[in-house]
């Protein structure tokens, strides 16, 4: 069934924005420790470029306004090294590592963290058992 052309199921999602309260914090969060490739900032804006999305990390107008709402998943084909290689680099992890489906001879796992602000991500990806 084709799409209509008013609709937006058949587009892709180009960017996600998460707020933070210190601009500098978050830079040093999502480039130095986490890898992602800073595109560039403007107006209290940082782009970052991710496979086939950017991710935009801007200063919250009210720095009183809750952060969060949203998890930011991850594909994680390595998960155990990058795992470990977030933890090395002093990521804290909220729970253990959750198996959230289970197929034949492999497991879709899961694990959370936060960044400075408490916005959430994960990482996942299925791991040969």
């Amino acid at each position: 069934m084709p799409h209509a052309p008013d609709s937006l199921a058949a587009r892709t999602l180009v960017q996600v924005a998460l707020t933070t309260r210190d601009l500098d914090r978050a830079r040093a969060f999502y480039r130095d420790v986490l890898g992602l490739p800073l595109m560039f900032e403007a107006n209290g804006m940082m782009f970052f470029q991710l496979e086939g999305v950017r991710l935009l990390v801007g200063l919250a107008r009210d720095l009183a306004a809750p952060i969060g709402g949203s998890v930011l998943y991850f594909d994680a084909p390595d998960f155990d090294a990058i795992v470990h290689g977030l933890e090395a680099r002093g990521v804290t992890f909220v729970a253990p590592t959750l198996v959230v489906q289970r197929a034949e001879g492999r497991e879709h796992r899961l694990r959370e963290f936060m960044d400075p602000d408490g916005n959430a991500l994960a990482v996942m990806g299925w791991v040969a058992v």
